[in-house]
């Protein structure tokens, strides 16, 4: 599948590599750096389209938030790992849960435009925790130079694969995109009840936030992990 990932908002928070452990799978370890594991909040814009540049009745285009950390698999590799996915489009839900076995939610949500300031409002409808929201409203800035942006910067950005789980054992499927285009963000209003509906304490202090108008993305199918 093709993908256009528009408008997106990276939120990361440092946590106890133990705590974030708890809630992965057998045969995944955190991922850290700086000795912290990394949980990230990550709302944006998504179309989805076919090989052949076609849209995907009723899955096309919707918001969507993850919450995310990462990890490192019994193989050496590493990626993302996903706590939980909401989006606004039924299909899009459906078929990420049978195709991919990724967690994904129904969710009210909306993205909002105004000059510099863009808000991202979700509440979960299905399945459960039911009534899960977030909102933020983010403030961006000017564009980082290659030189401004630091290791953590990629680290937490950069990530070509992502694990998810099924009852025969973790998958993988890679992700091909070119590298980010990064802004300075602030956040400006942030009340979020996903990160704990994940099954984490809630986040503490001022988060690292990055803003990007945005990548085009080529998802792979997912295969079983050697």
């Amino acid at each position: 599948m093709l993908h256009e990932w528009n408008n997106l908002t990276f939120m990361h928070w440092a946590y106890e590599p133990a705590a974030v452990q708890a809630v992965l799978p057998p045969g995944l370890e955190v991922h850290t750096y700086g000795g912290k594991a990394w949980v990230g909040l990550v709302p944006f814009m998504m179309r989805v389209e076919t090989a052949g540049k076609r849209g995907v009745p009723w899955v096309s285009n919707f918001c969507e938030t993850n919450v995310r950390t990462y990890a490192r698999a019994a193989d050496g590799t590493t990626g993302v790992w996903f706590l939980s996915l909401d989006a606004a489009r039924f299909g899009a839900v459906a078929v990420a849960r049978v195709g991919y076995h990724l967690p994904y939610f129904w969710s009210r949500m909306r993205v909002r435009t105004f000059g510099n300031i863009v808000t991202y409002e979700s509440r979960r409808r299905w399945p459960g925790p039911k009534g899960a929201t977030s909102m933020s409203v983010i403030e961006v800035g000017e564009q980082y130079t290659p030189e401004e942006l630091d290791d953590r910067d990629h680290w937490l950005t950069a990530r070509w694969r992502l694990y998810s789980h099924q009852p025969r054992g973790l998958r993988f499927a890679q992700a091909d995109h070119p590298p980010w285009v990064l802004h300075r963000a602030k956040v400006l209003h942030l009340d979020d009840g996903l990160i704990e509906a994940a099954g984490l304490p809630a986040p503490t202090g001022d988060p690292l936030v990055h803003w990007s108008p945005g990548v085009d993305v080529r998802i792979g199918w997912p295969h079983p992990l050697a």
